[in-house]
């Protein structure tokens, strides 16, 4: 069984606790000590660690979990990394793409894996939705159109996400991550990038809302908002074929029930013959994403995602950024 050290005990981190099945957890550490011992104390015969450095260098240690603010989790991979440990490490992964290269460097030289957490790709509605898609009866894609939004809460403005030193920049490379990583993963990489970035309501010096409008290399399109102003939350994503299409919409919670619909396309066209399924149990996307980094590990496969999908989204974000930098001059 491999050992499992958290980094950042937060709602992720603990989220990530709850879900090593096939793992145990044996050591903690947290800015915030009391976070981390009260995470400790539910596990028996996990220790406190005083410093991120010391847990991913603990020799009784396989697997680092990086679950901190966005500024810490290419350091900390990196020298996990480096002491030859495995690595899931939360999106965005860092606070520019270009961070991550040590980060790649380390695991080539020791061998370790390195998986990012874009835990969405493991909902039930995308598994299922992926499955559909790479069995061929949505045809060629076509576009995607994805919203993802939800309404901060008192004193949003003032948390570590508002703060571009910590966070790298706002609601785009927030839950907006999310959105390009998907359609990525559809549609493959985009050759061109537009975008725009703006701050209506919050104050604070990064995006509540960023609009993207992304084209592969043969003009497949994806159009995505991710927003911090949506007052109800909201998920909302929509994958378009010459002969169907999925959508997929809510994800537990306050997003409301988790459910794909799939449009099939009659060769007559008019009203389409519909399949739904919706998902009104528990969110088991964390603990699917963690099985499959158990497994990466035993056979020794590449993760996906990994450190290079972090990066080609990162790069989207970074393209935005710098549109709206140029546009302000």
């Amino acid at each position: 069984m491999k050992n499992v050290a958290i980094v950042g005990c937060g709602l992720i981190g603990r989220k990530r606790a709850g879900a090593l099945g096939g793992a145990r957890l044996r050591a903690v550490c947290d800015a915030v000590p009391e976070r981390a011992a009260s995470l400790a104390k539910m596990v028996e015969g996990c220790v406190v660690c005083a410093s991120w450095e010391e847990a991913v260098a603990r020799p009784d240690v396989d697997i680092v979990i990086a679950a901190t603010t966005h500024d810490l989790l290419a350091p900390i991979a990196a020298a996990a990394a480096a002491n030859g440990k495995h690595v899931l490490m939360e999106k965005p992964g860092a606070l520019r793409a270009a961070e991550l290269d040590c980060v790649a460097q380390a695991a080539a030289r020791t061998g370790a894996l390195v998986r990012v957490g874009f835990n969405h790709r493991y909902h039930r509605a995308f598994r299922k939705a992926r499955e559909i898609f790479e069995s061929g009866v949505l045809g060629p894609l076509m576009f995607i159109r994805g919203r993802y939004g939800h309404g901060g809460r008192i004193g949003y403005d003032k948390e570590w996400r508002a703060h571009p030193e910590i966070s790298g920049g706002g609601e785009l490379i927030d839950q907006g991550m999310h959105l390009i990583d998907l359609a990525r993963w559809f549609l493959g990489d985009f050759r061109e990038i537009q975008g725009s970035i703006a701050t209506y309501f919050w104050d604070m010096p990064v995006e509540d809302n960023g609009f993207l409008l992304l084209r592969t290399g043969d003009a497949r399109t994806a159009f995505l908002h991710a927003s911090c102003t949506e007052w109800k939350n909201l998920f909302s994503f929509e994958i378009y074929g010459r002969t169907g299409k999925l959508e997929i919409s809510g994800l537990g919670g306050s997003y409301g029930v988790e459910r794909l619909a799939h449009y099939h396309m009659l060769p007559e066209m008019g009203p389409p013959p519909t399949e739904i399924w919706e998902y009104p149990m528990a969110d088991d996307s964390w603990e699917m994403e963690f099985r499959a980094f158990l497994e990466d590990i035993r056979i020794g496969r590449r993760p996906d995602p990994g450190i290079d999908a972090a990066q080609a989204a990162l790069r989207v974000v970074e393209a935005v950024y710098r549109q709206a930098k140029e546009q302000s001059v």
